[in-house]
């Protein structure tokens, strides 16, 4: 009786690892397609059809998220706490991380080349690490460190040689690397707490907290004029794109509580980081100007990043 109560000790926790290893693939991939697909269905919203503003298409994905969450919680599909005076404090800092991530990620875009922009978000793998290591008591393997180490020194020898530099669009990448880094330390540890806010609430108050503030940002800055002259209001298929746009936006948030909350931060991050491996090389074929040393940093960087996800 002994040995065939062990056996099915055994057996159910090898189906509980089973089963916590597909979860976290599964999560980790579906970040992976939300954040490919997005950039697909942005790029072409603000590129192909030339849309004069990024902050109201972050806007439009507040908006969405809000609705989306609001109406499923009110069916009783999903629960997260009603507003109330605690509520800004048990979500702090993520709103404004929320709203800083989305304004200098998006900036630091409009500045640099992709293949250099997408370089320089690796420093978000550092960042993320370090945030771990202070925050969340989390220290990482010596071979991770190694790796990142050599990622970074391949982001450091691309930037070196970036015959277009821009000093406002480097400043505006490495502040958005630390915003992600801030911004899944935080989430983790948010999530980890015996608070009931849980990723649903994050998610619809740190968009509903913030919704205003990114509204005055798009009137001052003259971008709410801009986007009533556009000129495809009237058109379907950029309308269908715009509403995409806007629902992947809650999807891709909604992926990166999921990845987070069952892999770490850092795994989060790596793979953000990773699915613009693509985006870099193609880049680097279609016109974009690089040189020797920029393609030997971008490709000791990519392969130190698919060795950094494998081990962690």
């Amino acid at each position: 009786m002994v040995g065939t109560s062990t056996k099915v000790d055994e057996s159910v926790v090898e189906d509980s690892s089973i089963t916590t290893s597909f979860t976290k693939i599964s999560t980790a991939l579906f970040y992976a397609g939300a954040s490919m697909l997005i950039t697909v269905v942005n790029k072409s919203v603000l590129t192909s059809y030339g849309f004069p503003s990024f902050q109201f298409l972050a806007i439009c994905q507040m908006f969405m998220t809000i609705f989306v969450l609001f109406f499923a919680k009110s069916l009783g599909k999903l629960k997260f706490p009603d507003l109330n005076r605690h509520t800004f404090k048990d979500t702090f800092p993520m709103p404004l991380i929320y709203l800083g991530n989305m304004e200098f990620g998006l900036g630091g875009t409009k500045e640099l080349s992709l293949p250099m922009f997408t370089m320089l978000r690796r420093f978000s793998i550092l960042f993320t690490m370090l945030g771990e290591y202070y925050l969340l008591n989390i220290r990482p393997k010596f071979s991770v460190e190694v790796s990142v180490g050599m990622m970074v020194s391949g982001a450091i020898i691309a930037a070196s040689n970036d015959l277009g530099f821009n000093f406002s669009g480097y400043l505006f990448v490495l502040i958005n690397d630390l915003l992600t880094a801030a911004n899944g330390v935080f989430t983790k540890k948010k999530l980890n707490s015996k608070k009931e806010m849980g990723k649903y609430g994050l998610m619809y108050y740190s968009s509903l907290f913030m919704v205003l503030p990114a509204l005055i940002l798009v009137y001052f800055s003259g971008d709410l004029d801009k986007v009533y002259r556009f000129g495809y209001w009237l058109h379907p298929p950029f309308l269908i794109q715009i509403f995409i746009s806007s629902i992947m936006g809650f999807i891709l948030n909604y992926s990166i509580m999921l990845c987070t909350q069952y892999n770490s931060a850092l795994t989060t991050t790596i793979i953000g980081c990773l699915k613009n491996i693509f985006v870099t090389y193609m880049g680097m074929f279609i016109g974009v100007c690089s040189i020797l040393m920029s393609h030997l940093g971008h490709h000791l960087n990519s392969s130190q990043q698919i060795l950094l996800l494998y081990k962690t």
